[in-house]
């Protein structure tokens, strides 16, 4: 289906401010439509006359629905719909008198000019399915009394409120709790769901007659409040904001929405929620995102701990070839605790992999026993990776820098310089990861199948097993090139 955008592009004149406006009003207008028990439709103008372009499309979910098909991006040729015609061309909401019938179901049909800044630049068709129509409860009378006074306030260019959106995934909702306002701030009208959530909150009897700002007051803790000008703004039915009250029980989400139907204030629509569950649910995932940092931080000192004991071990060895495993077996648990202190300063359980590639080509060079210098440079990036994919491609990716270093420019007394290139790309779901060195290169009768050496047999595994890619090992241009083609996220 086509975007709003899009459909404006291409077959309207309307400008990005107009736009704006027109989103920041459907980022509302699923509480016209549950405050209407009615189907809205956003018409657009067609840009040479022709007709009007459907932009945008609401279901109530108070009532049932009087459009069964969608119909966002049809369009209506002029003189097919004589309501949208006539708003147009007078400006003014528009009403039929007789209902229209839509597969044997009766539909009142109401056309709302949208206006900004003095202009019309679309319309809105509310759709109520009449059918099962009875005498509306009180209920039913204060939703559609408050939908009346919305109406009016977008025919002439007062909703929405600028800078207001609803689109939060804990924004409160038409069902979650209704109160309605006098311009004094006192409660004309509670639905049983916003009722229930003020004696969530401690209140005894009806809301009905009090004024809300005092009663919060009264119930909720200073330091659960908003500030004053805050409290008295919003729960007073003055300013268009949301904000948070609630004891440590409890906690509220209530935004207001002064009603000015006529340019002056007639009250305020306030919608309440409660969210303890939501807010319980964030603290313990705060706390566990603490607890998760705290075991990698905790992982990588001991990890460092050990690195530390074998490196310790390693200078008291006298046999050189046990203290070159034990120095390889440093290299290793170092690796992976880079791995882990990443992890402990990330918000979630992925991390920067270009970073730790860094920081490995630093850590291989550093501790290289060549005589040639050799320096480390990572081309492209690997982007994000996950934990269990990071800890394993660090280790591969040390044991490849340290055999790259180590055989490949180790006893070269003709050399000034080395230098080994890790390449990194992502491509459809899968990372290349190149390493290249511009050393002596492999030697005739090197075979990977064959091979006994410790580390290419950790990389294979690795690379194979655990990550589930391909190796391949083979001469460079210079010296030697081993590519690992691996899948991800």
């Amino acid at each position: 289906m086509p975007s709003l955008h899009e459909l404006v592009r291409a077959h309207t004149e309307l400008g990005e401010d107009d736009v704006a406006w027109l989103q920041l009003l459907m980022a509302d207008w699923q509480i016209l439509a549950d405050l209407s028990f009615a189907d809205l439709v956003l018409w657009l103008p067609d840009r040479e006359g022709r007709g009007y372009w459907a932009g945008g499309q609401m279901r109530p979910t108070t009532g049932p629905t009087a459009l069964v098909d969608d119909v966002l991006g049809t369009f209506i040729p002029t003189g097919r719909r004589r309501m949208l015609d006539e708003s147009f061309a007078t400006g003014r909401l528009v009403r039929e008198g007789d209902p229209e019938w839509r597969d044997d179901v009766p539909v009142r049909v109401e056309v709302i000019p949208v206006r900004r800044a003095g202009r019309v630049i679309a319309h809105i068709a509310r759709n109520t399915n009449l059918l099962g129509v009875r005498t509306p409860s009180r209920l039913e009378l204060s939703y559609l009394q408050t939908a009346a006074e919305l109406t009016q306030m977008i025919a002439s260019g007062h909703f929405p409120l600028p800078g207001q959106r609803s689109d939060h995934a804990d924004s409160p909702r038409v069902g979650d709790g209704f109160v309605r306002l006098d311009p004094a701030g006192k409660v004309v009208y509670a639905s049983p769901n916003g009722l229930s959530a003020y004696r969530r909150l401690g209140l005894q009897g009806d809301l009905a007659g009090l004024v809300l700002t005092d009663l919060t007051r009264d119930l909720v803790p200073v330091r659960k409040r908003p500030d004053e000008e805050t409290l008295s703004a919003v729960l007073g039915g003055r300013d268009g904001r949301a904000t948070e009250v609630g004891t440590d029980e409890v906690t509220l989400i209530v935004r207001s929405i002064p009603l000015r139907p006529q340019g002056d204030r007639s009250g305020a629509l306030l919608l309440v929620r409660d969210v303890t569950d939501l807010r319980s649910r964030d603290r313990e995932l705060v706390t566990k995102d603490v607890t998760i940092r705290e075991i990698h931080h905790r992982v990588k000192n001991n990890l460092q701990t050990v690195a530390a004991l074998l490196r310790l071990q390693a200078r008291r060895t006298q046999a050189e070839d046990a203290k070159a495993a034990l120095e390889e077996a440093v290299r290793r648990v170092g690796s992976i605790a880079i791995v882990h202190e990443t992890l402990s300063h990330a918000l979630e359980e992925t991390v920067d992999f270009d970073d730790i590639a860094d920081r490995l080509g630093a850590m291989v060079v550093d501790v290289s026993g060549v005589e040639v210098p050799v320096r480390v440079v990572r081309e492209g990036s690997f982007g994000k990776l996950s934990s269990e994919a990071a800890t394993p491609l660090a280790m591969v990716l040390t044991e490849l820098l340290q055999n790259a270093v180590e055989h490949g420019y180790a006893g070269l007394t003709d050399r000034s310089a080395g230098r080994v290139v890790v390449t990194a790309r992502r491509i459809v779901g899968r990372l290349h990861v190149v390493v290249e060195d511009d050393g002596r290169g492999l030697p005739d009768d090197f075979d990977l199948d064959g091979s006994t050496q410790l580390g290419l047999s950790i990389v294979r595994t690795l690379v194979e097993s655990e990550l589930g890619g391909v190796l391949e090992i083979g001469p460079g241009s210079r010296g030697t090139r081993v590519q690992a083609d691996l899948p991800v996220d």
